[in-house]
């Protein structure tokens, strides 16, 4: 067991308590938290701690933490902001091992320099700290309620990781109305130490978890938190809901990269590449963990729905390409299975249309045959209220069928009407039946379980191909390291393409010109047509400033290139110091890509893969993933894009190498993780040749760290 999850076990299994700022006052914080520690029926030692002393719900207050005769594994502060530094240190001299910090008045309002003097203090301490600015924790394992929220908690399988205090106090009371069990809720509040790749860790081994429910405002270390996901999402289902995820004016960058990561693209990306299952609500979130918590794993991918209005079956057939909820469309076997169960003006293809004549004893049929054939793996049950439907004996069947076959295939149901069937549905749900009113919630809910089983299905990752990719890492740093020499935070054109070289990325031929007459040569001995580009630290977007020209096929040409770059980038930034000109071979035409690599601030090293070229920003047609990325993980990224049929070729075009993109890919993304003093890396465009011609990158922006 590693000591983190010591620790954790101290959080959520702790034999000794100690309440740091314990009241009598009912109108106190810590008055409610002592008050949920007795009701939730808490067998371990509980100290309550207060220089006033006394007793408090039949326990010894005791005046210091020091009075305790015996060891303390868990502490809760809850006194004044000024005052939780002493304690912190009150509780290292005890050795506790994890502290609560309930208290605000840190970050959240500006005071970060305490907030990391204290977590300093206590990790140099050997003790972990849970906030501050939360509302406690749930744990159904020890049993203890320390949180400040309601009392009465329903235990079960789901966990809940909340970022936001008062929205994860409401969800106490909201699963509690929904019938969802949890197994611990935990405020995370300003994650100043303990944050949610700490808690993921135990949550993993925890047998009474069966879901685990994030709600996130913000990432910090996203690095620890990916490769925690990873682990977790082969167990157990992860889901996840993030608010801000459209920041007004996305923040802006120096790199196309970064600008088009925007305020969620990336989150977004990364969260499905860990396998965790994005909701859009919470509302959704609930609907989907109440699911998965109570339902098996379906054996296969064959989903039939069956319904009695056609309508509603398309709109069901629709969510489930939405949800990516697989329909099976056997049509023989399903002739098989319903041909004999409905009238002959109804039809066996899936959905399966049973007509608006069916009753309950005709949907009992043919839900019973589905659920007995074993080529069908799950269930959607869908009905419109009709004269036929006899809401009266309709749920009686229903909860017999669920019952019948919740262990053995998932099931969902969505019925929609009137007043009846709108309490026939809320009365099945109270019962722990997954009914709804609209269909796409049914579907969802399977689209959920899905994801789930793909994840557990999903291979191990294989890095084999990336570890057989060789970069030339320390002719790399040396060129980063002349470049911060010169007091630079970016490489200039032929500066990049020497690093792109080293890092085995194809480059065209190129030199920088530092006067007419030595451009007019160059362009000669590498044989017309060709490119030139400015070379100036002080202007970064060569094309804004007309600083590039395309094609020169002869040497007039190439003179009037030189003169009009000049005239244009003085124009530009009459302070600008020109190098030179780049003289480049010009790239024969392909199918243009970007590939950008970046630091991002919440996730670490990035990549990013997109259709290229001059207009990567207005179609911002691009995907992201977390480093390293292996093999498959960059094939993804590549098929996610909406223009990937471009290299599959299209109108009778070839296909393109698709190969020597992925490694492309790689070898950039090796760049970034080998160099610490890169920020930021941008291949634009990566030309696509056709298969077995390879690629070639025409050009590269890298910026590097300001310190």
């Amino acid at each position: 067991m590693t000591k983190n999850l010591e620790q954790m076990k101290c959080l959520f299994e702790p034999q000794s308590v100690a309440l740091i700022g314990a009241s009598g006052n009912p109108g106190k914080i810590s008055y409610n938290i002592l008050s949920n520690i007795v009701a939730s029926g808490y067998k371990g030692k509980v100290y309550p701690i207060n220089p006033k002393g006394g007793e408090i719900f039949g326990y010894t207050v005791y005046t210091k933490l020091e009075d305790i005769p015996g060891p303390v594994d868990h502490a809760i502060i809850v006194v004044p902001a000024q005052m939780v530094f002493d304690s912190v240190k009150e509780c290292a001299a005890k050795k506790v091992q994890v502290i609560q910090i309930i208290t605000s008045g840190f970050s959240e309002v500006g005071n970060t320099e305490e907030e990391k003097q204290i977590v300093k203090y206590a990790r140099e301490h050997d003790m972990r700290i849970l906030g501050p600015n939360i509302f406690g924790t749930y744990s159904a394992t020890a049993p203890i309620n320390s949180t400040f929220g309601p009392a009465d908690i329903m235990p079960g399988g789901v966990a809940i990781l909340t970022q936001s205090g008062a929205l994860g106090a409401a969800m106490i009371g909201k699963t509690k109305a929904e019938n969802i069990g949890l197994s611990t809720i935990v405020s995370i509040g300003n994650k100043a130490d303990i944050d949610e790749a700490d808690l993921l860790e135990y949550l993993m081994y925890s047998d009474q978890t069966k879901v685990i429910f994030m709600y996130i405002e913000g990432v910090k270390q996203g690095d620890r938190l990916v490769k925690k996901l990873k682990e977790v999402t082969k167990v157990k289902p992860v889901i996840v809901v993030k608010s801000g995820r459209s920041k007004r004016g996305a923040m802006a960058a120096a790199s196309h990269t970064g600008s088009l990561a925007g305020a969620d693209g990336v989150f977004d990306a990364i969260m499905k590449q860990c396998g965790a299952i994005r909701a859009e609500t919470v509302q959704e979130s609930l609907n989907w963990c109440k699911f998965l918590s109570n339902t098996s794993l379906p054996k296969g991918p064959n989903t039939v729905i069956v319904t009695n209005g056609g309508g509603i079956g398309v709109l069901a057939a629709d969510a489930c390409e939405k949800y990516g909820v697989p329909l099976y469309d056997d049509l023989e076997t399903l002739k098989g299975i319903f041909a004999d169960k409905i009238p002959s003006y109804g039809t066996t293809k899936n959905p399966v249309d049973i007509t608006g004549g069916a009753n309950p004893a005709g949907y009992e049929k043919c839900l019973r045959a589905a659920f007995e054939n074993p080529e069908v793996h799950s269930v959607i049950c869908l009905g419109c209220e009709t004269a036929m439907i006899d809401v009266e004996n309709l749920p009686g069947m229903l909860e017999k069928i669920y019952h019948d076959y919740k262990d053995t295939k998932p099931m969902s149901f969505s019925f929609f009407g009137g007043d009846a069937i709108e309490k026939m549905v809320s009365d099945l749900r109270a019962k722990g039946i997954p009914i709804f009113n609209e269909t796409y919630d049914c579907v969802s809910i399977m689209g959920a379980l899905y994801k789930n089983l793909h994840n557990i299905n999903e291979p191990a990752e294989d890095f084999s191909f990336v570890d057989s990719i060789k970069v030339d890492e320390v002719r790399i740093n040396e060129i980063v390291n002349k470049v911060k020499a010169d007091g630079r935070t970016f490489l200039l054109a032929h500066e990049s393409a020497e690093l792109m070289r080293a890092a085995g990325v194809s480059m065209p031929i190129s030199k920088v010109a530092h006067t007419l007459e030595e451009a007019v040569d160059l362009a000669t001995g590498m044989g017309f047509p060709v490119v030139m580009k400015v070379v100036s630290k002080d202007i970064i977007h060569k094309s804004d400033a007309g600083g590039v020209a395309l094609n020169l096929e002869n040497r007039d040409e190439v003179i009037d290139a030189w003169e009009a770059i000049m005239h244009n980038c003085r124009k530009y930034n009459p302070n600008a110091k020109i190098t030179g000109i780049e003289v480049c071979e010009m790239v024969k035409s392909g199918t243009e890509t970007i590939i950008g690599a970046r630091q991002d601030s919440s996730f670490g090293p990035t990549i990013m893969f997109g259709l290229g070229g001059i207009y990567v920003e207005v179609m911002k047609d691009v995907s992201f993933a977390a480093l390293p990325i292996s093999k498959k993980a960059a094939m993804n990224l590549v098929e996610s894009i909406k223009s990937y049929p471009l290299l599959l070729g299209v109108r009778g075009e070839a296909k393109k190498d698709i190969n020597a993109v992925l490694e492309t890919i790689i070898r950039v993304g090796k760049v970034l993780l080998c160099c610490d003093k890169i920020t930021d890396i941008e291949v634009n465009p990566l030309v696509a040749y056709e298969e077995g011609n390879g690629a070639k990158a025409v050009d590269a922006r890298i910026l590097l760290t300001k310190d």
